[in-house]
């Protein structure tokens, strides 16, 4: 086995502007940092590695932590959640918890992250960057780069390992000095904020109470299929189905044995898979699901319309295909709906 290089820091890094700040500040001084990029069902782009190395000069790894961090979700995070359904202080903590881990391994002395002080409401607070730090238990390690100034020195400032008169006094929302160091640094490519969290977001957070609505402990792999493309429900009737062809990829990845996956035998059209929570389907909920996803084909609703054939959707379930024939329909039986942003306050209500 290749030895494994060593580094001077490891940081958060979710591709965002402020990390690959935070990890160019210190690489300025002369210092090598591998960026860590986490990865979950809800945030997480690690296609992206080789374009921060090409783009940032930034070397990274990916940090797959589903399980740890869809458990935490399960068990309700010691925080609480944001707005929606982000567990914005547990998600630092979690993360903050597995970098530590990782410092014997890459031989790092500490580590990076990139927030601001008062940037965000619920995770950037002093209070909570404090409690996010104890939490942790990375107090001696940690160096938040682009507010150091406006906190107490560091032991890494104090022992002459980071020149501190070299990182930042950023405060707030506003953006214009990460602008002007990008600026300077010659991006040409200048990435969002935001890590791209789904929890953050109202639609996202209904999929994924509608999901925690049926299911007592979802998988990670269930919160993927959650995510991805189109959902809608009929009851504890759960179809997700493809909007684009890479929609059509990523279900086809997410499919499990006992799924029901569906395709239209002659004609374009998206790919949907059913995942059953409470035993199988019954042959009328199979055909709904059809006729649903059929309508989503244009050309198969015209030559219905054309000829008033019912068209061919083929069912593969556990190693063996079915063939049903339906008549395309946007308003079935069963009344499949996309989850509404309203469940999610009733929800948390309720928990």
């Amino acid at each position: 086995m290749a030895e494994r290089n060593t580094y001077d820091a490891l940081a958060l890094l979710s591709g965002g502007l402020d990390s690959i700040l935070a990890t160019r500040t210190i690489m300025d001084q002369g210092l090598t940092v591998l960026g860590l990029h986490f990865v979950t069902p809800f945030f997480g782009k690690p296609h992206l590695i080789p374009f921060w190395r090409d783009h940032y000069g930034i070397e990274a790894v990916e940090v797959d932590i589903r399980q740890a961090y869809v458990d935490m979700i399960l068990d309700g995070p010691s925080q609480g959640f944001g707005k929606w359904l982000n567990p914005c202080i547990d998600c630092k903590i979690i993360m903050l918890e597995h970098a530590h881990g990782l410092m014997e391994t890459y031989g790092a002395k500490f580590l990076i992250s990139g927030e601001v002080i008062g940037q965000r409401p619920m995770s950037q607070r002093e209070d909570a960057l404090n409690l996010i730090t104890k939490r942790a238990e990375v107090r001696d390690v940690l160096l938040r780069p682009l507010c150091a100034k406006n906190l107490p020195p560091t032991p890494m400032e104090e022992s002459g390992l980071v020149d501190r008169e070299k990182l930042h006094d950023w405060y707030g929302r506003g953006r214009k000095p990460q602008y002007a160091l990008a600026e300077h640094y010659g991006f040409t490519e200048i990435p969002t904020p935001a890590g791209g969290c789904c929890l953050t977001e109202a639609q996202g957070a209904a999929r994924f109470v509608e999901l925690l609505s049926h299911r007592d402990r979802p998988t990670p792999n269930d919160f993927t299929l959650a995510r991805t493309g189109r959902q809608v429900w009929a009851g504890a009737h759960w179809l997700a189905f493809g909007r684009t062809s890479e929609d059509n990829d990523a279900l086809t990845a997410c499919a499990e044995e006992g799924d029901y996956v569906f395709k239209l035998a002659d004609f374009p059209g998206p790919l949907a898979v059913g995942r059953p929570l409470s035993g199988d389907w019954e042959p009328d909920v199979i055909r709904d699901a059809a006729a649903l996803i059929s309508s989503y084909s244009g050309k198969a609703r015209k030559q219905f319309e054309a000829d008033a054939e019912p068209i061919r959707v083929t069912v593969r379930r556990k190693g063996l295909t079915e063939t049903v024939a339906v008549v395309p329909a946007r308003e079935t039986a069963l009344g499949w709906a996309e989850p509404k942003p309203e469940i999610v306050r009733e929800w948390k209500k309720a928990e």
